[in-house]
């Protein structure tokens, strides 16, 4: 038993002390644009917790920060589209999510 458990603790030992497996992380192409998008006065973004681009190329955003409606901050929830270059188009289901 001893000697198993020996032979296992050499076994562990000699796979630590090798060098870890190299491996390249591939680069992901991208464009930056600060302040992309362009919300009304009203409207205040909160935390974005989920973002899609539908097939007309419009971002829609799921937020967490709406203050009005029967939520408020942390806890409202708002649905916001904007075209293509970040121009506000619309609120979907305003005051539905909480």
């Amino acid at each position: 038993m001893r000697q198993i458990l020996f032979a296992m603790i050499l076994t562990v030992g000699a796979a630590l002390a090798q060098d870890p497996p190299t491996q390249t992380t591939p680069t992901i192409p991208f464009d930056s644009v600060p302040d992309f998008l362009k919300l009304p006065p009203d409207v205040y973004l909160g935390q974005a917790v989920g973002v899609a681009v539908n097939s007309k190329g419009h971002v829609v955003v799921f937020s967490r920060g709406g203050t009005s409606g029967p939520a408020y901050g942390a806890a409202a929830a708002q649905l916001l589209e904007f075209d293509a270059d970040g121009k506000f188009v619309r609120e979907m289901g305003r005051n539905l999510y909480a």
